[in-house]
């Protein structure tokens, strides 16, 4: 029970679920959906591990993490815990392409939560079928506290993501750690202090590397408040839902009964959503609107005469960037990613590259093509959208996109999984025997042996 208040706050009674849970107790769809997230942002950390700011960051993690069994993905680096953490964590959502949840609850639950479970896993030796449940115990503490916040974080100016991770983290870590509820709860009121980052670098028109930065630090976080936690350190068990705790430092109008809305019954991982494009979420709609219009009528980026995308609010308030300086800011932008989308082959990562930041075509596309509010009345989620292309030679087309393939309602089959996986991953020496292992995680015997690192 809560020593302050004499009720059980949200905190102590997540923590307790948590540390209850059972691989039996989780539904097949439910693990099969996590199985999924893992193998997606494991392809993702293999291709953003290659990328210049991820190898800052993993310098700086050989550097300063010092000695330990957490390997640094896509490298030969062993660090402690935390250190490995925020390396992989920084190299997962390195180049956009981790999943999230649809609709959305500010969660990037593979970039987040996988970097947490594998370090954490390694320094323990645990098996696989322990590093997914800590995984889905995690997915559902953090998805539940996003939800709770009503997508009010991201107006205030703070990534979401970087002020619920470290919660989801700490339940990753805790539980691989085998920390029992009171310990779990500590580990909670601790990450409620360790939350962070700003959206400036959606205004400021430099600097977005630093949104990569967010997620490492959110994972470890996680695993930082869990050894504490583990050692005895305390925090307080009214974080989620107390005076100046994460609600109200955080969210505008909370909604605290999220927190452990339908907790045991309804396995929210279901939600995850997996990306099919290198680029923001709120762009994929109308990436795929205007692939699909490409390939159906023939015509390219050339062929344009005018683009207006109906969107909702929030692209026009975060995502409208017309001149982005750098990779980072341009997959943030919806009508860069859309122009893109006009003149290269977006099922390739490195379309959203420096060739196309630099290219003429798309700077001027970006800048002249329109992006409209949508009327209320109109349906669809926050991600949908509506393209009107207008051709040279006086053809027009529109399309309307609420779902896109990844999304719970259009899945990717176990095939186009493996494919995406080997595209991102292919240039890791052991690509397709971790693909093997990741498929069959629950009967891995102990983590280490995941083919992760690159060959010494």
């Amino acid at each position: 029970m809560s020593t302050a208040a004499g009720t059980q706050t949200a905190a102590r009674r997540l923590a307790a679920w948590a540390a209850g849970l059972r691989f039996e107790d989780i539904p097949v769809a439910a693990r099969e959906r996590a199985r999924q997230c893992i193998i997606d942002t494991t392809g993702a950390a293999l291709f953003g591990a290659r990328l210049p700011w991820s190898r800052i960051v993993a310098g700086h993690a050989r550097d300063c993490g010092g000695t330990g069994a957490s390997r640094v993905i896509g490298s030969g680096l062993r660090v402690a815990p935390p250190a490995a953490a925020l390396a992989n964590g920084v190299a997962a959502h390195a180049f956009e392409l981790d999943g999230l949840r649809k609709p959305s609850a500010g969660v990037h639950p593979g970039a987040i939560l996988l970097p947490s479970a594998l370090a954490t896993a390694e320094h323990r030796g645990a098996d696989g079928k322990a590093l997914l449940t800590a995984f889905v115990a995690g997915a559902e503490v953090m998805f539940r506290i996003g939800l709770a916040a009503k997508q009010t974080t991201e107006s205030l100016g703070f990534h979401a993501p970087g002020t619920n991770g470290p919660f989801g983290s700490a339940i990753v870590a805790g539980r691989l750690l085998g920390l029992n509820t009171e310990q779990l709860t500590r580990a909670l009121g601790i990450a409620g202090s360790m939350g962070g980052g700003l959206l400036a670098f959606a205004k400021a028109g430099n600097g977005a590397m630093v949104k990569r930065l967010h997620m490492g630090r959110a994972s470890e976080a996680g695993v930082v408040a869990a050894l504490l936690a583990r050692d005895g350190y305390e925090g307080p068990d009214s974080v989620l839902e107390g005076k100046y705790g994460y609600l109200e430092a955080y969210a505008r109008d909370g909604d605290a009964a999220q927190f452990t809305k339908d907790l045991g019954s309804h396995y929210d991982i279901v939600h995850a959503c997996l990306k099919r494009y290198a680029c923001h979420i709120t762009a994929h709609t109308p990436v795929q609107s205007l692939q699909e219009l490409r390939a159906e009528h023939g015509f390219s980026g050339d062929d344009v005469a005018g683009l207006t995308i109906h969107a909702r609010h929030k692209i026009l308030s975060h995502h409208d960037i017309r001149e982005p300086q750098d990779v980072a800011g341009a997959q943030y932008s919806v009508p860069f990613c859309a122009a893109i989308a006009l003149h290269y082959d977006v099922n390739d990562p490195l379309a959203f590259s420096e060739a196309a930041l630099n290219d003429a075509r798309v700077r001027s596309l970006a800048k002249q093509l329109k992006v409209v509010e949508m009327n209320e009345d109109e349906k669809g989620g926050a991600w949908a959208t509506r393209v009107e292309i207008e051709l040279k030679d006086g053809r027009r087309f529109e399309r309307f996109a609420e779902e896109f393939k990844g999304t719970p309602a259009s899945p990717l089959s176990a095939e186009e999984l493996q494919t995406k996986f080997m595209r991102m991953a292919g240039a890791h020496p052991r690509a397709a025997a971790l693909h093997a292992q990741l498929a069959a995680l629950e009967t891995v015997a102990d983590c280490r042996t995941l083919a992760i690192d690159a060959p010494g």
